[in-house]
Parts: C-alpha cells; structure tokens; sequence
C-alpha cells in the first residue's frame, strides 16, 4: 500500500502508527475511501471520518439532494465508521462548495469553455476547507480514496500516479500545494480496484459491492442542460452554426450545449461529416469543420500550477493529458511567464478544449498542470 501501508496479510507492516497520529479520512460512502479508513485503522491510526455535505440543485426537508453525499450515502459512511469503530463528522461545506466549485462550473461554461470541476474541488474544498475543519478536530492529516501517490524527494513532495492506471487519478490532484501534499494521505495509492474490492470484503464493509458514480455530483438529476439554463440563462443563448468559412449552416441551442470535437447531435445536414472546433463568443456562434480541424498540434495553459512550487527553468520534454480519460501524448513543454505554458506535442492532437485541465509527466511524476486557454497549430 502507499506511504508505507500494508494490506492486510502482507508480510511486513510498518510500525510508524504506533504513535496513533490522529488522521481524518474523507469519506463518501463508497468503497474506495471506506476502504482506506480501515486500512488505517488496522494500522494503528487515530483515524476518524468526516464528511462533506454540499450544494445541490435539488433539498427535500433541507437535506441536499445530490450524487456525493445524499442521505443514503451518509448513511452509508456513518454504518462504516459505526463498524470499524471510529468517530464521523458530517462538515457542511455548501457555501464555499457553491462559491467555489458550483459557480466555476457555470461561469466556465458562460465563456463558451468546458469545465472539469474536480481539480477545483480537490484544491480548495477537500484539501482546502475540509482539512481546515479537520484540522479543528485534531488531524495531522487527510487520507482520502484517491488512486495516486505521495513521494518525498530532496526535501520536496511529490505526486505520483497510482499504480492502477486504469484507476490512476493523479490528473485530478495537479493543483495541490507543496503544503497540502504534506499532510495529505493516499493508502489505495498502491492497489489495484481489484485489491480494493477484495479488502474491502474481506473487513465485511458493508460498501463493499457498492458501484460508482461517474457524473457530475452537484446536479442531482444528472441534466447539466438544464441546469445551466436555471443558473446561467446567458450560457444557454441560441445562434449560429457556421463553417469554418463563416456560411450559416443551421441554428443551435445555446454553446454550453457544445464541446469541442463534438460530431453527434449537432441537427445538421452535410455531404460529410462535421465536428465542433470552436465556439465563438463575440458571434454566439458554433463553428464546425472536417475531422482534420479537430486536431491541433499546441496549445495555450493558464493558470498553471507545478507541484514542486516553481516552474523549470527551460523547455522540457513531458507527457501531456488534455483529459482525464486522454492518452498521454509526447510534448515539449514550454514554461511562461505570468502563470502561463505552452504545449507543443509530438503528434497533433484531437479535440484540444478549452476549460480542460492539461496535467504534465515525466515518467511517474506529476510536474504540473494548468488550464487550457486555447489551442493552436506549431506555427503560431
């Protein structure tokens, strides 16, 4: 297991928690983060659980209704922490979830860019706010599910990919600070969802059969058409279709409806098959092309954040995801100033879009990430 865990029938097991360190896992009712609360408590820890509740579109009898954290879920975390005999702590978080995560979400979107909110959440709501809570309560540290790894190197913290690549997560941690990866834990960092699954059936969990959700945990009914339209109307604003020459070729339904490399859905009639490639603004319009306009050999980050807390001093040779199910593609990547990167990539692109995180490796180590401002040919 990671950070020098064992799983249960291993042959060595470390002594480090002798000393019970207090840690609070994050729970979420499913089996990976039940999973890692008791691995470290067969370790020894001071382990307790503590839970977010957040905003949803949807309360009944002021209870959020939403796909991370419902009713069912907390009782589900609750009935783990019962059994493995631990403290749980229900955290609301619903304000700086809504401030933070929810409006990022549907304000990215409004700027005609398509939003993954889970770095965002990971950064400043579960190892920003709930650690703080956390914190209150007397962890040293918080352990979560997530499949990565933590390695401390020539006085720096690194992250590393989990083991599982089929369940690596790294891509969604790019933006933890030096100081968060200190006190953050990751003990299915090591495993496979295969062994997760066994551990959590042989410690009688009773998530342990429990499936996955994969959408998006704030909009409770899973339409995320619907819910930009009550939250940001001016996202959802009807205009053109046009091609890359500017002919108008049909009528759309509103650009947050769009995402780039987009074929299906689009409602028009063509000699030939045709992909979104760009959404433009200042017309309100989609612009379509070919399949070889989708691709693209470069692009433009903003924001971006590397793990060690500074920028390599020139160009370096990395691989790059420009999204989270992407395979990792070879480039040279070009550090800028401003928080600003560019990514130029050995082999053009496919759908390079905007809103998305691009998270750069150098073999298993995260270097960093940013955001996708917009993408480009080699010749710009």
């Amino acid at each position: 297991m990671g950070q020098g865990l064992r799983s249960k029938g291993s042959a060595a097991v470390s002594n480090d928690a002798a000393v019970r360190q207090p840690i609070a896992v994050a729970m979420s009712g499913g089996v990976d983060s039940s999973t890692a609360a008791a691995l470290l408590v067969e370790q020894g820890f001071g382990v307790f659980g503590v839970m977010m509740r957040l905003w949803a579109t949807q309360y009944e009898q002021g209870v959020p209704l939403n796909r991370c954290c419902s009713e069912d879920a907390v009782d589900d975390a609750r009935r783990v922490c019962d059994l493995l005999g631990i403290p749980f702590h229900l955290v609301n978080l619903e304000d700086q979830f809504k401030a933070q995560v929810v409006d990022y979400f549907c304000d990215t979107y409004a700027r005609g860019r398509t939003p993954n909110p889970c770095p965002v959440c990971n950064r400043q709501i579960k190892f920003g706010a709930l650690w703080r809570v956390a914190s209150e309560l007397g962890a040293q540290r918080l352990a979560t599910g997530h499949y990565a790894r933590i390695k401390r190197s020539n006085g720096h913290y690194q992250l590393l990919r989990g083991s599982d690549r089929e369940k690596d997560q790294s891509y969604m941690l790019y933006s933890l600070s030096q100081d968060q990866l200190a006190r953050a834990l990751f003990p299915l960092g090591d495993l496979a969802k295969s062994q997760v699954r066994s551990l959590a059936l042989a410690h009688r969990l009773p998530v342990a059969e429990k499936p996955e959700s994969q959408d998006v945990c704030f909009i409770s009914d899973g339409d995320y058409r619907a819910f930009l339209a009550e939250q940001r109307p001016e996202a959802v604003r009807a205009g053109p279709i046009l091609d890359q020459e500017g002919n108008v070729l049909g009528q759309h339904s509103g650009l947050a409806f769009y995402t780039i490399g987009q074929r299906q859905g689009l409602g028009i009639a063509a000699p030939h098959p045709l992909y979104v490639v760009e959404m433009d603004m200042a017309r309100s319009a989609l612009v379509v092309g070919p399949k070889h306009a989708v691709y693209q050999s470069a692009l433009l980050a903003e924001q971006v954040h590397y793990i060690s807390g500074s920028a390599p001093i020139e160009p370096v040779r990395v691989t790059a995801k420009i999204r989270y199910r992407a395979a990792e593609a070879g480039a040279r990547l070009f550090p800028l100033a401003g928080d600003m990167a560019r990514v130029v990539f050995d082999q053009p692109q496919a759908a390079i879009t905007p809103g998305q995180a691009v998270v750069f490796y150098q073999q298993e180590v995260v270097l960093g990430g940013g955001i996708i401002a917009r993408a480009g040919s080699l010749e710009e």
